[in-house]
């Protein structure tokens, strides 16, 4: 038992000279971001078609699929004079509680337009709880003009909180084929 401590202090310093002159790995934040895996679940993003249409078509599917019963959609229907989406109705109002939200994912599996994603941005903390309630204001990506989202470089899309995009499913307009 004595020789096993004896030994081990030598294996232990080892391990510490090792680390000693190996240069900090220190990321200074928020100049400098860290690196995000590929599969992060982060704060939620509703996304548009190229043309500007949003792609939430209001069916609330993602409201029951969500476990911690955080998503609060209401559809209205879209008229010639007021299309906002492409489909009969649009989600009027969309408002998602990041305090109750378990990042699970469920509400990206549920829709099936691809509306909402699971961005890449982690940086959610607030003071005020009531400001964890974000809204559809909040959640809606800009309309990207030109190219869409697909004209911005990976670092311009990480700039404004936005991940690459998906395979993205196709404008119920557009033929299929």
């Amino acid at each position: 038992m004595i020789i096993d401590n004896v030994l081990g202090v030598p294996a232990a310093l080892g391990t510490t000279f090792k680390h000693l002159f190996r240069p900090p790995t220190t990321v200074e934040y928020p100049d400098e971001l860290p690196a995000i895996s590929s599969r992060h679940r982060g704060r939620h993003i509703l996304h548009r078609y190229e043309d500007g249409l949003e792609k939430c078509v209001g069916c609330e599917l993602c409201a029951a699929a969500c476990p911690a019963k955080c998503i609060l959609v209401v559809a209205e229907e879209n008229t010639e004079e007021h299309r906002v989406s492409p489909g009969e109705r649009y989600a009027s109002r969309y408002e998602i509680n990041l305090a109750r939200c378990i990042f699970c994912g469920y509400c990206e599996e549920a829709c099936p337009v691809g509306a909402i994603t699971m961005g890449p941005r982690y940086d959610m903390s607030e003071y005020d709880i009531r400001k964890l309630i974000i809204t559809k204001e909040d959640l809606l990506e800009p309309p990207w003009g030109e190219g869409g989202i697909h004209a911005l470089t990976p670092g311009e899309r990480a700039a404004v909180g936005t991940p690459a995009p998906v395979a993205d499913r196709r404008h119920p307009a557009e033929p299929s084929g």
